[in-house]
């Protein structure tokens, strides 16, 4: 199997941790980042800052697979910034899942996405573009998760949760089967969620909605 060449869009801390789950995927070599001005011609991890994104055109002629690599707390713009910049430069974005990482064959999940280490995908589940499920999250059985999504260290998604696109959930959080997240939800470290949220809504670690 001929590997794929692959650029990071993030040359931060969040980008770090893609690396170390891009290492032992097979078939995907990560030919470098792209990072801030202040960034290029640095390395992370060993990987070269090649360019800002500017030159994704050009880099395009290169590489043929990006992945956003920024992470995701207060706001998923620049993430969506970035996936939109990526495709219109014609970049593929791969779904990425580690090794360690369990996705079931009945789950769906769509382009763009990084499924962390030890992180669980149940039957029926399905995440969407540009997500992250970072490291020990689980998507139970039959929930939904919407465009440009973090759903953090192990946090919970019981089943049939119904996550509209921009959302984040903070580590540890506890999501109650069958909720619905309205989008661009902020739901804190710790908290546990009871009832529905509306789009918008921000949740504090303190807090049991």
């Amino acid at each position: 199997m001929s590997e794929r060449s692959l650029i990071l869009l993030g040359a931060g801390g969040h980008a770090r941790s893609c690396i170390d789950v891009i290492e032992q995927v097979p078939g995907l070599k990560l030919a470098g980042l792209v990072g801030a001005p202040g960034e290029v011609g640095k390395q992370v991890l060993g990987y070269p800052v090649l360019a800002t994104d500017t030159a994704l055109e050009e880099l395009r002629q290169d590489h043929e697979h990006a992945l956003v690599a920024v992470g995701q707390i207060h706001s998923p713009e620049l993430r969506q910034k970035l996936f939109a910049m990526a495709e219109a430069a014609g970049f593929e974005l791969p779904v990425v899942v580690s090794p360690l990482a369990r996705v079931s064959p009945h789950a769906k999940v769509a382009a763009g996405t990084i499924i962390m280490h030890g992180a669980t995908v149940n039957a029926g589940a399905s995440v969407g573009r540009n997500c992250i499920i970072n490291s020990h999250a689980l998507v139970e059985h039959d929930a939904r998760v919407g465009d440009h999504c973090h759903v953090s260290t192990s946090a919970v998604l019981n089943g049939g949760v119904r996550v509209e696109q921009g959302c984040f959930i903070g580590s540890g959080s506890i999501i109650r089967e069958g909720v619905r997240l309205g989008e661009r939800c902020l739901v804190g470290m710790g908290s546990r969620v009871y009832r529905d949220l509306a789009a918008g809504s921000r949740v504090s670690g303190e807090e049991r909605c």
